[in-house]
C-alpha cells in the first residue's frame, strides 16, 4: 500500500497516459469482436486527420471549442464546484454572438469584439445563476446546471424563432460580414478548412486560467474556498461571492466556445432539438486533463483527433464511427477508476525502486 501511495503522489502524469492506452486497447478489442481490423482502423483515423492540410485544419477547428469547454469545467472543479452546465453556457454564447452579429451594424473592429464579448458574458451570466443559487440558497450546482442546460436550449430556440429566423428555414439569418471571425487567407492556407482565430484565443484562455488561479490574490481565494469553505470564511473570505465568481468565469470560457462556433464556423444558429455536445465533451476533456490548463489543451487535442478522425475509420475500414465513443468512454472510465490504473503502474515502480535501492 505504501508503494502504491508513492506511485500516485509522484507520477500522476502517467495516469492519463495509461488510461488513454487502455482506452485504445479496449476499442481494439471491441473491433476484433466485431470482425474489424483495429490496426487498419486506427491507421485510417490518423490518415483522416493528418493526411492533408484541409482535414488537419478541420481537426484544429474541432479542437477549439473542446479546449474552452474543458477549461470551463476544470476551472469550476479547481474551485470545488462541478460545472455540468457548460452545454447551456455554450448555447447562450452562441445565441449572444448570433444576436449581435445579426442585429447590430458597426465597423468590423467594433462589431466582432462586441459579438465575442456578449457571447462570453452571456455564458458567464448563465454560470453565475447556478453560482448564486448555491451561494444564496444552497442549491447543489450539479442539479441546477443540468436544469439550466435545458432552459438554455429552449431559450436559444425561442430567441432564434422570435427574432432571428430566416423565413421558411429552421436557421437564423447569416450574421453580418463585419462579425465573422475567420479570414480568407487563413482559410485558404488550410485549403478551405474552417479554421479561425478562436484557436489562438482558446490557448490564451488556457494561459489566463493559469494566471488567474495561481498568480493572483483572487485565484488564491477561489482555490481556498474550494479546498475548505469554512476555513476560508474564518479567514475573512466571502465564500458566496467567490462561488459566483468561479461559476461566472467558468461560464465565460464556455460562452466563448459557443460564440466562436457562430462567428468562426457556421455564421448562423439553427433551431436545435438536442445539445451540440461540446459542453458535455468538455467534462471528459477536463477529467482527462486532470483539471490543469495544459492538460485540458492536450486532452482536447486528443478528443478532437479521435472525433474528427472517426469518419476516416468509417470510410477506409468500414468501422462504425460511433465506435470511437467506446474508446472515449473507456478512457473516461479508466480516468475515473484511477485505482485500476495505479495498480497496473505500481509493480513497475516497485521493481524500479527495488533496483535503485539495491544499487
Amino acid at each position: 500500500m505504501g508503494r502504491l501511495i508513492k506511485v500516485t503522489s509522484g507520477n500522476t502524469v502517467l495516469v492519463p497516459l495509461i488510461a488513454i492506452l487502455l482506452g485504445l486497447l479496449t476499442g481494439a478489442v471491441v473491433m476484433l469482436i466485431g470482425g474489424y481490423n483495429p490496426i487498419v482502423a486506427y491507421a485510417a483515423l490518423l490518415e483522416r486527420v493528418f493526411g492533408n492540410i484541409y482535414d488537419f485544419g478541420e481537426t484544429i477547428r474541432q479542437i477549439t471549442p473542446l479546449i474552452l469547454t474543458g477549461l470551463s469545467v476544470a476551472f469550476a472543479f479547481r474551485t470545488g464546484l462541478f460545472n455540468i452546465g457548460a452545454e447551456g453556457q455554450f448555447i447562450l454564447g452562441m445565441t449572444g454572438a448570433t444576436l449581435i452579429g445579426d442585429q447590430v451594424s458597426l465597423p468590423a473592429y467594433i462589431h466582432l469584439p462586441l459579438a465575442i464579448i456578449v457571447g462570453a458574458l452571456l455564458g458567464g451570466f448563465w454560470g453565475a445563476i447556478a453560482g448564486w443559487l448555491k451561494a444564496k440558497r444552497g442549491v447543489n450546482e450539479v442539479i441546477s446546471t443540468i436544469m439550466l442546460n435545458w432552459i438554455a436550449l429552449y431559450l436559444g430556440n425561442y430567441i432564434v424563432k422570435a427574432f432571428l429566423l430566416e423565413p421558411g428555414m429552421q436557421d437564423s439569418r447569416i450574421i453580418k460580414s463585419t462579425a465573422i471571425l475567420s479570414v480568407d487567407w487563413l482559410t485558404n492556407l488550410f485549403d478551405g478548412a474552417r479554421v479561425h482565430w478562436g484557436i489562438l484565443i482558446a490557448l490564451l484562455a488556457a494561459y489566463a486560467f493559469y494566471l488567474i488561479l495561481w498568480k493572483t490574490k483572487q485565484g488564491f481565494e477561489l482555490r481556498a474556498v474550494g479546498l475548505n469553505p469554512y476555513a476560508a470564511e474564518y479567514a475573512g473570505m466571502n465564500v458566496g461571492r467567490n462561488i459566483m465568481k468561479a461559476m461566472f468565469i467558468g461560464g465565460v470560457f464556455a460562452g466563448l466556445a459557443g460564440a466562436f462556433e457562430i462567428l468562426g464556423v457556421f455564421h448562423y444558429q439553427s433551431i436545435a432539438s438536442a445539445f451540440p455536445g461540446y459542453g458535455l465533451d468538455g467534462i471528459a476533456v477536463s477529467l482527462l486533463g486532470m483539471n490543469s490548463p495544459l492538460g485540458v489543451v492536450l486532452a482536447a487535442c486528443l478528443f478532437g483527433v479521435l472525433t474528427y478522425g472517426s469518419a476516416g475509420m468509417s470510410f477506409a475500414a468500414d468501422v462504425p464511427p460511433e465506435l470511437i465513443r467506446v474508446v472515449i468512454g473507456a478512457i473516461i472510465f479508466f480516468i475515473a477508476a484511477q485505482a485500476i490504473v495505479r495498480l497496473i503502474i505500481a509493480p513497475f515502480y516497485a521493481k524500479r525502486n527495488k533496483a535503485q535501492g539495491g544499487s
